[in-house]
C-alpha cells in the first residue's frame, strides 16, 4: 500500500507538476538509479529539496529511500509524525547525540540501521534551510555515519532555484526556473568523519561550480 501511495504521489503527481511548475531541468539523473544502498546528499534551501528528489527516483528506489528528518519539527505530533513517515517515508531523528548518562535515540545509529537494512537515505549535511544559491556550514552526521560504514557510496547533489520556488519563511510558491545536478556516487576516502564531510562538501560545491 505504501509502495503505491508513494509511486502515485511522487512519480507520478508531483513529477509532473514539479516540471510544469517550476521548469525543473535535472542534470545527470542516471547517477541516482542505484540498485545498492547509500545516501544522497545535497544543499538546502527548501521544502521542495526533498521533494524533487524523491520525484527523481524510480518507484523500487522510492520504497527505499529515506529522508532524514528532525523530529523535534516534523513530529511534534502523533498525526504530524505519522504523515511525514507514510508520505515522506521519512525517518525522524533527534538533531543531537545523547550525552554520557542520558537515555535517548541516537541519531547516527539510526540512519546506520537503515543502510543496514539495504535502504538508502536521503540527507541535507547543512541541517536547516538556507539563504538561496548560499552555503551553510556542513555538520559532521554524515561523516560519522559514512565512517562507520565506509563500503556504502554517497551521491552529491546540487539543486539551484529552489530555494527561490519555495523560500524558507514563504508557504507561496512562485515560477523560477530550477536546475538539479546529480553527481556521480563517490565512495568516500577520508578516513575520519570530518574528512568524509569536507569530501561531501567539495563534491555538491564543484558541481555548483558547473551549474
Amino acid at each position: 500500500m505504501k509502495r503505491l501511495v508513494l509511486t502515485l504521489v511522487y512519480s507520478l503527481i508531483m513529477r509532473n507538476v514539479l516540471k510544469l511548475f517550476t521548469g525543473i531541468k535535472m542534470i545527470d539523473r542516471q547517477n541516482l538509479l542505484l540498485k545498492e544502498p547509500c545516501i544522497i546528499v545535497g544543499n538546502h534551501n527548501s521544502h521542495l529539496d526533498t521533494v524533487v528528489i524523491l520525484s527523481s527516483l524510480p518507484s523500487r528506489q522510492l520504497i527505499k529511500t529515506h529522508p532524514i528528518a528532525a523530529g523535534d519539527y516534523f513530529g511534534k505530533t502523533p498525526m504530524k509524525a505519522g504523515l511525514t513517515r507514510f508520505f515522506v517515508n521519512a525517518i525522524l531523528i533527534p538533531r543531537s547525540r545523547p550525552k554520557a548518562g542520558e537515555t535517548g535515540a541516537d541519531p547516527i545509529q539510526l540512519m546506520v540501521d537503515v543502510l543496514d537494512k539495504g535502504d538508502s537515505l536521503l540527507l541535507f549535511p547543512e541541517g536547516s534551510r538556507g539563504e538561496p544559491e548560499k552555503f551553510q556550514k556542513f555538520k559532521r552526521g554524515v561523516g560519522l555515519v559514512l565512517e562507520q560504514r565506509p563500503g556504502i557510496p554517497f551521491i552529491p547533489v546540487y539543486m539551484k532555484g529552489l530555494g527561490k520556488v519555495l523560500p524558507k519563511g514563504d508557504p507561496v510558491p512562485v515560477p523560477f526556473d530550477s536546475y538539479i545536478h546529480v553527481g556521480k556516487p563517490v565512495y568516500p576516502q577520508g578516513k575520519t568523519a570530518q574528512e568524509i564531510v569536507e569530501e561531501v562538501e567539495r563534491s555538491i560545491r564543484q558541481l555548483a561550480e558547473h551549474a
